[in-house]
């Protein structure tokens, strides 16, 4: 809501008047959607449309040998917006219905810490920070090994029928439902058996995805100084613009959005002479362990602390780091328009020997893209945090949808960025030691200790081609010692790369981030600096990647803390409070334990720890959505709109088909490269062998790890394959009886206004000037705090 000044109410003519929506105190609440058609918005979408349809043309079907990533940032752009604007206003009109004069929890409960009317755009940039964790950075990297284009219409495609349409409806759920977790509405839906199963199975799945996240971001910003401090200082700043908005200028964002926006970028710029002097040195050179302590405090007080403190205002200045990143990544693709050197399609994409991760495109590109196209953590967003906030239910569209096609476009940003890399470099960057010794053989690994002549060796050993279906080499484009620009192959290419970037080395550095933070930086210095700022842009990029990551770690541990309170509301209802802070408290160390424990035995113990249920993250990341959406199908039924079940139904069935037939190989499959149990046969088998005690208790690593990840992955099956028959049961129930009857709050009148898109239209500003006249003085930016929260602060 904007504020004015004038004491004036504005007039308004009769057209506008038909628009407005008031309660029946005649205070403005709303107003009706415009979707008149003109012959300007014909043609604009009739052009949005020839560009979607020509660059999927080129990407998918002409491609040839010069395929430019500039078709990546046009199709994108084009698809995302056909879709927000017909198919995400064909849900809302269906399904969700939004009434602008219903109160949202946010107006109603408003406690001023869980659930607090958040300016649009700021709650806008909290729910993307949130959802925008590693699996849009990471994911699309590590798929890329099967090509450009599977993953690019996974991506696309996926997030505009499944992952946009699961954390939209969540989130309005959630928000009808007074922000109940997606727990407590399974319990609700479901019933209490299913409900029940599907929390406890939400919460320990979450708290791997918890601690695989947090793992990360430690090992981005561990023994690195600039890092540290950089992402560091985004606390405090965080903290005074939420003071900012709280105090001095109430609900007016941009005066603090240019100065939050300067502070970080002074402590990015700044971060290299903090790193390089001896106060960093000494204090902020931390190891792993040191991190996952900060790490762990962090959580808990970003966990307990008022949303307006830290959390929020955090995420908003994390957004202009994420998306201006995003946006100038776009702009140097344009650009620059880098050719893409991966194949549409490579070899590793029908069959187990990929090198980056083992799998075939069917289940396993799925599993490894997650967060870019559907994502089960966001769910737990769209029911945490993101629906205690929202001003109006109108913004639900702009907020969920919306939100989830900002993050694809990061993931495709991250694709193409690692798809206009030297085919060589990304594989020789993505392949683990054992792996590259394997490939490059006795001969090579005997005669030299080069790790980039060794792992040079074992890329030609792939047996990849590129577009062209020349056999794949490393290469990179540089300089020599006279600044005359000069291409470097096979071992070279890694050692100039490695001094280009000012590293030790980048052979076997796998996960993903640093071959994006490569890909980016061989983009931006050629808008930016030249060679001589790579260093600059590919550390930029590492500590982009860790405010992503970081930013996703403490609002899921807050949203974790609101599944928690609401499991132990079955034995204590003062849990259910949430304005109890004991309770809150004591939830939130749980969780923070929960995860904490994974996270500090994994940096600990590095053949085991969180590194044994990494390949289980993807999985239960996916398993969470293939929840979700089981969920929105029940409340789509109860409410009445079975014709309309098939939106949420499409999703449902297709990550089901994914997540059950990658637990299905995972268990049984006899292929080392892919059966846990098989995997743990053979370990047992080797160890019977040996005779030499290191290589004995690495077995016995193996063993261990392998039979958690065997155990959990059948525990996770048949706990989702038990919620999915109670679901089912109840949508023929429900069917059968015809009972309609919901578990949404009961409708209260409204006595807020807000805008309910980003940008405020000239009549949403005239109605910002009278809702400050003739509004709720409690609800209004910088009238007194209410006094009902006296007591409750006293309990």
């Amino acid at each position: 809501m904007e504020q004015q000044n004038s004491t004036e109410i504005p007039s308004y003519t009769v057209e506008e008047e038909k628009l407005i929506i008031r309660n029946k105190a005649g205070v403005p609440v709303g107003v009706k959607p415009q979707n008149n058609w003109t012959w300007k918005k014909i043609l604009l979408w009739v052009l949005i449309t020839a560009l979607g349809v020509t660059g999927w043309t080129i990407l998918a079907i002409i491609r040839g040998e010069q395929v430019n990533t500039v078709w990546f940032v046009i199709t994108a752009v084009c698809t995302y917006a056909i879709a927000y604007r017909f198919y995400g206003l064909y849900i809302q009109r269906k399904i969700m219905r939004p009434n602008d004069s219903n109160a949202t929890p946010a107006e109603r409960i408003n406690n001023g810490k869980d659930y607090d009317p958040t300016h649009r755009v700021v709650l806008y940039g909290h729910h993307f920070a949130a959802i925008a964790g590693a699996g849009p950075l990471v994911g699309p990297v590590l798929a890329a090994q099967m090509g450009y284009l599977p993953g690019t219409l996974w991506i696309i495609f996926g997030v505009c029928v499944a992952g946009a349409v699961q954390d939209m409806l969540v989130l309005f759920f959630s928000m009808r439902r007074g922000g109940r977790s997606l727990g407590q509405m399974a319990v609700d839906e479901i019933g209490k058996v299913g409900g029940t199963v599907a929390t406890i199975i939400v919460l320990v799945m979450l708290m791997i995805v918890l601690a695989v996240l947090a793992m990360i971001c430690v090992n981005a910003l561990a023994e690195s100084p600039w890092g540290v401090f950089s992402v560091g200082c985004t606390i405090p700043i965080a903290v005074c613009m939420g003071l900012w908005l709280r105090f001095v200028q109430p609900g007016k964002i941009t005066q603090v959005s240019f100065v939050g926006f300067g502070a970080l970028m002074a402590v990015i710029i700044g971060g290299r002479w903090v790193a390089e002097s001896d106060f960093g040195q000494q204090y902020l050179h931390l190891s792993p362990t040191a991190l996952v302590w900060c790490m762990i405090i962090y959580g808990f007080f970003a966990a307990v602390l008022p949303v307006w403190v830290l959390l929020t205002p955090r995420d908003y200045l994390s957004t202009f780091m994420k998306v201006g990143t995003i946006v100038v990544l776009a702009v140097g693709i344009i650009v620059v328009r880098p050719i893409v050197e991966m194949p549409a399609v490579t070899e590793f994409a029908s069959n187990t020997e990929g090198p980056v991760f083992a799998g075939t495109l069917f289940p396993f590109l799925f599993i490894t893209i997650a967060c870019g196209a559907l994502s089960g953590m966001h769910a737990t967003v769209s029911s945490g945090t993101t629906p205690k906030m929202i001003q109006k239910e109108s913004q639900v569209r702009m907020i969920g949808y919306g939100g989830m096609l900002m993050e694809s476009f990061v993931a495709v940003m991250a694709l193409a960025a690692a798809a206009s890399l030297n085919q060589g470099i990304y594989f020789g960057m993505n392949t683990s030691e054992a792996t590259i010794d394997n490939l490059a053989g006795t001969a090579i690994t005997e005669t030299t200790d080069s790790r980039s002549d060794i792992t040079a060796e074992a890329v030609k050993n792939l047996g990849v081609t590129d577009a062209r279906g020349d056999s794949i080499r490393a290469a990179w484009d540089s300089w020599d010692e006279d600044g005359v620009d000069t291409m470097y192959y096979d071992g070279e290419a890694f050692e100039m790369l490695a001094n280009d970037v000012g590293e030790p080395s980048v052979t076997s550095r796998t996960g993903g981030a640093p071959t994006l933070a490569v890909g980016i930086a061989n983009i931006l210095h050629q808008i930016g600096g030249g060679r001589a700022m790579m260093g600059f842009w590919y550390h930029f990029a590492i500590m982009f990647e860790a405010l992503f990551i970081l930013s996703a770690v403490d609002a899921v541990t807050r949203v974790a803390r609101f599944q928690v309170s609401d499991a132990l509301g079955a034995f204590s209802k003062k849990f259910r409070d949430p304005s109890w802070r004991t309770g809150a408290w004591l939830s939130t160390a749980l969780v923070v334990a929960a995860w904490g424990s994974m996270l500090l035995m994994g940096v600990t113990d590095p053949r085991g720890g969180i590194q044994t249920l990494y390949p289980l993250f993807g999985i239960a990341n996916q398993l969470i959505a293939a929840v979700a959406l089981l969920l929105c199908c029940v409340v789509v039924v109860r409410k009445g709109y079975a014709k309309w079940v098939w939106i949420p139904a499409i999703p449902f069935v297709f990550d089901t088909a994914v997540t059950f037939t990658a637990s299905w190989q995972k268990i049984f499959s006899a292929d080392p490269n892919i059966g846990y149990w098989q995997q743990w046969r053979d370990a047992r088998a080797l160890r019977d062998t040996l005779t030499d005690p290191e290589a004995i208790s690495i077995q016995g690593d193996i063993i261990r790890n392998t039979f958690i990840q065997g155990t959990m992955s059948i525990v996770f099956l048949v706990c989702v394959a038990f919620v999915i028959v109670c679901a089912l049961l109840r949508i023929v129930k429900t069917l059968r009886t015809k009972d309609t009857t919901t578990s949404e709050d009961p409708i209260q009148e409204s006595n807020f206004f807000a805008p309910h898109t980003l940008v405020a239209s000239k009549l949403d500003k005239k109605l910002g000037k009278e809702y400050t006249l003739t509004g709720d003085p409690n609800l209004i930016p910088g009238h007194t705090a209410h006094h009902r929260h006296h007591e409750e602060d006293a309990k």
